[in-house]
């Protein structure tokens, strides 16, 4: 009788963050169409995705 080997598996996706560099909560907000086209305009325009422009604009907002 033959003794059965088990491989463990790796999960599939991304391997974890670093600790610290994961977010750790979600926010969502409803917007309309018209909001979420122009959040994402002016996201590429300044080289961000739609989450980094909001976080930053966010974080703005706050520090004044």
């Amino acid at each position: 009788m033959k003794a059965k080997t088990q491989k463990k598996l790796s999960k599939a996706g991304r391997p974890p963050l670093p600790e610290g560099n994961a977010k750790a909560t979600m926010l969502r907000v409803r917007v309309t169409p018209d909001e979420r086209a122009a959040f994402k305009v002016v996201a590429k325009a300044n080289s961000q995705t739609v989450s980094e422009w909001i976080r930053s604009t966010l974080h703005a907002a706050i520090a004044s």
